[in-house]
């Protein structure tokens, strides 16, 4: 089967590259292997198969409706990762590109997982290939965050084995055969044991919440994100918290067909809300613009279990605002990536007046900057109108009005940080940085190609995303 290939694919390319012998040329494994998995990916989106290849594992209409966002994310931060490997050629880059394509493998392994217990071991692994990513830059700051990231992530992944127990019991308990895979456990749907049921949905959304970064299970964003490399924390923020998102929308879709649908939404509203106020907060207060794209991203994952609670349109909204937080989010860490090199620091005490040193690199992180915060014409501008929308008409008129307050704290916490690096005079470390690094067409070439991208998104969202967002609508919700 076709769909086989986009975890193959990127597998095998991690081991060639593990196995390869110079550490010159090895990097162009990153942009080969994300190449062939975009066209597959888009190949698949574009003509999807009849079925699923397996009932453990396949495309199905939400694989359908969220990989091709992570695998057109990775192949622009594979553009990416040959000039900036190439600029830290003072480092083996062995472990950081097989683990790069390894985690593009196991990505599509848990997007395609139709299997829980299938899911959990993707999730596992896919935090396991993640450390030597986070720890690529070598520092005690970047081994205390990875530390952090394997320790609150584990205590996730743990939760989440337990609730997946919890969901087999429920269906022993109600009379199955303990069926994991999705379709069985959606199948048997009031049989289930309503309270097993609910022990599961709480320990199952805690421990991929956590992965998501949902507050106040995400402290290990923060320093995660602030001491990855930039190519790392795009991935970390439009890839892998993607593949959490994913896997709580297939156990809402079990409580839902449990007849437990209502609780699930009020929890996901309660969480999302509470994520969008915290990181609104937070961001208010935070004078590193790294840590402060972990805010963002805690923001957005609030935004995401929020339309999730709305319903079949809130849904549809949150299908749409994944490929828009997927773009601008990688937009943003690439140029991000870009000023932090150059000013050699990243909080607004260190750096500024970066439109003098990296004029190129501070446009398109201001251009970010009005695409994360939902800034017309770009896409999550129309995701978040959206969820506004629904919001409104299925009567959360008060989630809603709370949900526009945390965008305009989150609004001012973004701009105060952005604008204070990008105008002024150079600081001293920027002005020495700035004669390291030249802002070259391969560094610049793959966060601009994501705000168009995420424009294109805003002004004319192709038929084919929205027919397959419908497709996932239909999978997800046994009930309106």
């Amino acid at each position: 089967m076709i769909e086989s290939l986009l975890i193959l694919v990127p597998m095998l390319a991690a081991a060639a590259a593990a196995v390869w012998p110079d550490n010159r040329t090895r990097q162009w494994f990153l942009p080969a292997a994300g190449l062939a998995h975009a066209v597959l990916a888009v190949g698949l989106l574009v003509h999807p198969p009849a079925a699923p290849m397996h009932a453990w594992i396949g495309f199905d209409p939400l694989a359908r409706a969220m990989l091709p966002a992570v695998s057109l994310l990775f192949l622009g931060c594979a553009a990416y990762g040959v000039p900036y490997l190439r600029l830290r050629a003072e480092r083996s880059n062995r472990m950081f590109v097989a683990g790069f394509l390894a985690a593009l493998g196991l990505m599509s392994a848990a997007h395609m997982a139709r299997h829980l217990g299938v899911l959990w071991i993707a999730t596992e692994a896919l935090t396991l290939a993640s450390v030597p990513l986070l720890h690529f830059n070598n520092t005690p700051r970047a081994f205390e965050a990875t530390w952090k990231y394997l320790l609150v992530g584990g205590t996730g992944i743990a939760l989440s084995l337990l609730g997946s127990f919890c969901l087999g019991y429920a269906s022993l308990h109600g009379g199955g055969a303990g069926d994991l895979t999705f379709a069985a456990l959606m199948g048997q749907g009031g049989g289930l044991s309503r309270p097993w049921v609910l022990i599961a949905w709480v320990l199952l959304l805690v421990g991929y919440g956590t992965k998501m970064g949902l507050a106040p299970m995400h402290t290990w964003k923060p320093d995660a994100y602030g001491e990855a490399p930039g190519i790392v924390g795009a991935m970390l923020a439009g890839g892998v918290t993607t593949v959490a998102f994913t896997a709580v929308l297939r156990v809402r879709a079990v409580v839902d067909a449990a007849g437990a649908g209502v609780v699930a939404n009020r929890t996901l509203l309660a969480i999302g809300l509470f994520s969008t106020l915290v990181a609104a907060l937070f961001l208010l207060s935070t004078r590193d613009f790294k840590r402060m794209l972990a805010y963002s991203s805690v923001e957005h994952m609030g935004i995401l279990s929020l339309g999730t609670a709305l319903g079949g349109a809130g849904m549809w909204a949150a299908f749409f605002h994944v490929w828009n937080n997927s773009m601008t989010k990688g937009a943003l860490f690439l140029s991000a990536g870009n000023i932090r090199r150059a000013a050699g620091a990243r909080t607004i005490d260190d750096v500024g007046g970066m439109s003098v040193i990296t004029p190129r690199s501070a446009a398109l992180f201001v251009a970010g900057l009005f695409a994360v915060t939902a800034c017309p014409p770009f896409g999550p501008f129309f995701s978040e109108l959206l969820i506004v929308k629904t919001a409104f008409g299925t009567g959360h008129g008060g989630a809603a009005g709370l949900f526009l307050v945390c965008l305009l704290l989150a609004f001012f916490g973004l701009t105060r940080v952005v604008f204070a690096i990008v105008h002024g005079r150079p600081r001293h470390a920027a002005r020495a940085g700035g004669r390291r690094f030249k802002e070259t067409v391969d560094v610049l070439v793959p966060p601009l190609a994501m705000l168009i991208f995420a424009l294109w998104l805003g002004v004319a969202t192709p038929d084919v995303l929205r027919e397959a967002w419908s497709a996932a609508v239909r999978q997800l919700c046994a009930t309106p």
